[in-house]
Formats: C-alpha cells, structure tokens, sequence
C-alpha cells in the first residue's frame, strides 16, 4: 500500500505515489484513486449575503476572516428542492432545482445540520438549541430534545436519520484533542435518548451503512473517520478509526450510497473523498470553488449526483458520479 499525494494524476501507476509534503495518510492497494470534477450548481445571490457583518459565531470559528455567510446541511426534499442552512446568521434558505433560492426561516440560533425524512419531517441540529423541527410551510421551529438529564447540549452540530425513525446526532461544542469529550446520541422514536459515544474528539457529520448495523462518525478535530459498531443491545462497541486523513481541519459532512460507499467532505483540502466499504481510498472530487467542503448529500433522478456546501464562497457544487 501506498500514500496518495492530494496531487497526484488519476493515471499514477500503482506504487509510484511516494511520500511527499503534500501527502494524505489515505490508502489505495492496485488502483490509485479516479479525479472527478465539479461544477457550479449554485450560489448564494448577493442580496442574502451579509457582507461586513460579524457574529459570535463567526468571532469563535472563523476569527478575522470575513464571513458573509457559512452553509452547511444539504438535504432534498421529496419535489427536489434544496434546503441548506447559513449558520452565522441562523438562517434556513430552499434551492429549487433550476438554482432559484428562497428564504425559509432567520431565527435566533445557530443551525448546523439539516436532514429530511421520508415523510417529509425536516429536522435541524441547531448549535445553541439543540435538535428542533422546522415547519418549512408555516416559517417556525420547534424544539425535539434541548438535553439530556437536565444538562444543556454543549452544540448539536448534524444528525441522520435511521429507517425506524430514530434520529443519530452529535455533540460537538469546541472539543477537539485538547478536550476528547464530544458525545454522540440516539434519540430514539419513542423518544428515549441514549448517549453511544462520550469520548469523541469533536464529533461533527454522521451516517448508518446500508445494513444500518454500523455508525460512521467524522471526528474533524481527530482528522478521521471513526467506525462505531451496534451490539445486540443497541450500545457501541469496538470503536476503531475508518481512515485518516490530514489537513489544518479535518472531515465533516458525510453521507453513504447504497453500496456502502462513504463519501467525506473535507473543509480545508477542497474535496470530498469516497471510501469504499474495506476503507480504501478509491476517488477523489475536487472542488471547483474555494477549499472548504463541508458537507454533502446525494441527489438526481438516479441517485448519480453529489451536491457540495463549500461554505466559505457560498455556493453549492454538483459533481457526477455515476460512473464510481
């Protein structure tokens, strides 16, 4: 096995990516990993745009950097619309598919992540108030779980949602290496709310494999994947790292295809990375804007296409991966 250079071409015969400056701890065995493109899908108009305007949010994450806006949580709805959340600025917008934008709700908080269920119930991991549901028709938000045993969340980051019902969330706050206590939940659909996971070094995107039997967990601060297998009981087990990567940040949104593929947003390389099922390293998407890609989601008739928040710039990429 070989260490890929983030460079590298997609034609790099195997064994010949050697170690460099400027190189990922991510491994392929035979075939080195397919480059695949993007392309602009949409950008956030200007007149949302609060150019010149700080908030505490931005203050504590992105110090000295203008930040006109910050998007995250991409999740289609059943008509195939977009809907993506604008943290600093509490904002929850809809992008119809021909790129068209709407505002749906600007509250007091900080919303982090955005998952859609099938029966259209749109959830919303909020960084101040923790797990709420938003009634996109109405404009209003109402509270699913702010704590746990009278203990205040330390900051919802993103969630996903089981088959059943139940909904996976993390814990993020500021924790990191210097703090490994970020935590991961099941809320569970007749509402028991059970801790899996308390050691997490900053826990951000989530997503269940295919069988459901397995929670991938990006640890941003950690720059890995974390693998958490379910017990008879429901309880983690066996924790391991998935993969590794490197980087000033770390992996962040995530989300899984049908043949268990793992594809993970990372906000300061500029790609997303797909991870086949045995960990290998196996394509690359190279954002076509700035560096920070920050999360995804699967989208298109057929399930062939991949939308990219890259937050920094405000604009949503699509990249064609029909052919993995």
């Amino acid at each position: 096995m070989w260490t890929t250079p983030i460079d590298a071409p997609a034609n790099v015969p195997y064994g010949a990516a050697l170690l460099s400056t400027s190189t990922t701890t991510m491994m392929y065995l035979e075939t080195p990993p397919r480059l695949i493109e993007t392309r602009l899908f949409t950008a956030m108009p200007d007149r949302f745009r609060r150019k010149g305007v700080r908030t505490d949010w931005a203050d504590a994450n992105r110090p000295n950097i203008p930040t006109e806006s910050f998007l995250e949580g991409p999740s289609f709805d059943k008509d195939g619309n977009l809907y993506i959340v604008d943290i600093p600025f509490g904002r929850i917008f809809r992008i119809a598919p021909d790129g068209e934008w709407s505002l749906v709700i600007e509250y007091e908080g900080w919303p982090n992540g955005l998952k859609i269920a099938a029966d259209g119930r749109i959830l919303v991991a909020d960084y101040r108030h923790g797990i709420m549901e938003l009634d996109a028709e109405a404009g209003r938000l109402k509270p699913v779980v702010t704590g746990r045993n009278s203990e205040s969340f330390r900051g919802c980051n993103d969630l996903h949602l089981a088959s059943n019902g139940d909904i996976y969330f993390t814990d993020q706050g500021q924790t990191g290496l210097h703090d490994p206590s970020g935590r991961v939940y099941r809320l569970a659909s007749n509402g028991r709310l059970d801790c899996l996971l308390d050691t997490g070094i900053s826990p951000n995107g989530l997503v269940l494999d295919p069988t459901e039997n397995v929670l991938f967990v990006a640890m941003t601060r950690d720059n890995a994947v974390w693998r958490l297998p379910f017990m008879k009981d429901g309880s983690v087990s066996k924790v391991g790292r998935f993969c590794s990567l490197f980087g000033t940040s770390g992996p962040d949104g995530l989300t899984m295809d049908a043949k268990g593929r793992l594809f993970v947003g990372h906000p300061s390389l500029g790609h997303v990375f797909v991870f086949a099922p045995n960990g290998e390293l196996i394509a690359r998407i190279k954002s076509c804007a700035g560096p920070n890609c920050t999360n995804v989601a699967i989208g298109g008739e057929n399930k062939d296409r991949l939308y990219i928040t890259e937050s920094a710039t405000g604009s949503v990429l699509v990249a064609d991966i029909s052919g993995l």
